[in-house]
């Protein structure tokens, strides 16, 4: 090794020292204001559930402390998974879908990524005053339909109707219950050195269809929104690969990459993604080099990343490309030991870089 190439090693030895010691400090909710970056799913969302949230409602080894997409709770012996959301995007419709069937989706894959298929929801619904009822119309006829492809059943609701400007024509808050698969045994403690990163297929449609949809920028492409119940691809994961299925997680709010940063940070272990690995579309790639933006903080609506056992990633992407609409699943990447909590990629063009959380919220609101 050259004198340069040794002097590089260990600069980057010790940013990544620098970066480990401030990762690993406990998040502490400081902000005199609650702004949007808040619920950009990135550094700032984090602060304030981990900062806030989880030590007000939470016990330190509860349910809520794993940070799960859905939280575990055990009635006279019987495994239940609970999970609530809310839905405040706009355009309400967009290429792809809509508020009410993103809703449906968004709840039933935070179930089915903690090894949970949903057997019912609760739908809360919150207008505005004005709201065209031939859209109302629309959204719950989407509600049924996508809750009728999920096979989940909708059991309670409520209705608030808000003062005209209070709104963005309509708000959607789902929670959803299920029985957890005695196939699934996951969770963020589970991922190990060694173990493969999967994508179950092409990343970023969902937010830029959102985009596209708001005129935020000009393309002549169509791009839809990959929203879809991701049960179908989760069952055929636990069925191939039982206990060698480690973690899952949906990619939504800050996409791939808060994803892998907060299961990075949850485990402590460390993650290095193959850029060129990463499922793409050509049309998407260009829309986010036209808006400056990076495909791996893009939000989707029917995609998940899966941890899995070395010797059985082969077996995952054979199963994951059995499913509908998951024919583009690829592997990414892999777990290492150091440096820990944190993700690593390697470019395309030979190097490596840190792939931080999200720092404000230079994306539209999405989901």
């Amino acid at each position: 090794m050259s004198r340069s190439e040794s002097l590089a090693g260990g600069r980057e030895q010790r940013v990544l020292e620098i970066i480990e010691v401030a990762r690993a400090k406990r998040a502490r909710f400081r902000d005199a204001q609650i702004t949007l970056a808040h619920g950009a799913g990135g550094k700032a969302t984090q602060t304030l559930i981990e900062g806030l949230l989880v030590p007000a409602f939470g016990e330190a080894d509860g349910a809520l402390a794993a940070l799960g997409d859905a939280g575990g709770v055990q009635i006279e012996g019987t495994r239940l998974a609970m999970s609530s959301d809310s839905f405040v995007v706009k355009p309400l419709r967009f290429p792809g879908g809509s508020i009410g069937e993103l809703a449906v989706n968004g709840t039933v894959n935070d179930l089915a990524v903690s090894g949970c298929r949903a057997l019912a929801l609760t739908v809360s619904l919150i207008l505005e005053e004005g709201l065209d009822a031939d859209v109302l119309r629309a959204e719950v006829e989407a509600i049924a339909a996508a809750a009728q492809a999920a096979g989940v059943e909708i059991v309670a609701g409520d209705t608030k109707v808000v003062e005209r400007g209070a709104a963005d024509g309509m708000y959607i808050c789902t929670t959803g219950i299920g029985a957890i698969d005695p196939r699934a045994s996951l969770s963020s403690e589970a991922i190990a050195a060694g173990d493969r990163i999967l994508i179950s297929g092409p990343i970023a449609e969902h937010g830029t269809a959102i985009m596209l949809a708001r005129n935020l920028f000009e393309l002549d492409a169509q791009i839809e929104s990959d929203t879809c119940s991701l049960w179908p691809a989760v069952d055929a994961l636990l069925e191939a690969l039982g206990g060698d299925l480690h973690c899952m997680r949906d990619a939504t709010r800050g996409g791939v990459a808060s994803v892998l940063n907060e299961l990075a940070r949850a485990a402590g272990v460390a993650v290095s993604v193959r850029e060129a690995d990463v499922p793409v579309a050509p049309v998407v790639a260009a829309a986010a080099e036209l808006l400056g933006i990076d495909p791996m903080y893009v939000a989707n609506e029917g995609r998940l990343v899966a941890f899995v056992a070395p010797g059985v990633a082969e077996a995952a992407l054979e199963a994951l490309r059995g499913v509908d609409g998951c024919e583009g699943a690829a592997l990414i990447g892999e777990v290492a030991q150091e440096p820990p909590g944190m993700v690593i990629v390697e470019t395309s063009f030979g190097g490596r870089r840190v792939m931080d959380q999200l720092v404000g919220d230079p994306l539209p609101r999405i989901c």
